[in-house]
């Protein structure tokens, strides 16, 4: 089993920067692909970024390419997400997601999710 929890989420302003946290307990987690996903009322969950176990290899939306880097450090079970030059379109909850296995930006092949973390950008 692997659990994570996101923080780091909040309120700012259009062109602004934030950075999220995953953090992950369980055992193996060095092992685990880790990922970001965001998610608007009414919308399907959409993929953001994702990292390699080893954080060789990263995926990230077209949206976001640029703007935002997701990165790893296995000694304290942590991912990130550093998030600049926001935009409006990128308010959304940001959930973080891990899966044993390679990286993918399927939702569906994520089998441990987070709660959840609200970014809200105000243009």
């Amino acid at each position: 089993q692997v659990q994570v929890v996101e923080s780091g989420g909040g309120l700012v302003q259009a062109g602004g920067s934030l950075r999220l946290s995953c953090a992950a307990s369980g055992r193996t987690i060095s092992s685990v692909t880790m990922a970001w996903f965001r998610q608007t009322p009414g919308k399907e969950r959409e993929f953001v970024a994702a990292i390699s176990w080893s954080g060789g290899s990263t995926s990230y939306a077209d949206s976001v390419k640029g703007r935002f880097a997701i990165s790893r450090d296995n000694a304290k079970n942590t991912a990130y997400l550093q998030m600049n030059s926001l935009k409006a379109e990128d308010t959304a909850v940001y959930y973080c997601a891990a899966r044993w296995g390679p990286l993918t930006t399927a939702s569906h092949r994520y089998d441990y999710w987070g709660q959840g973390t609200q970014v809200t950008v105000s243009s």
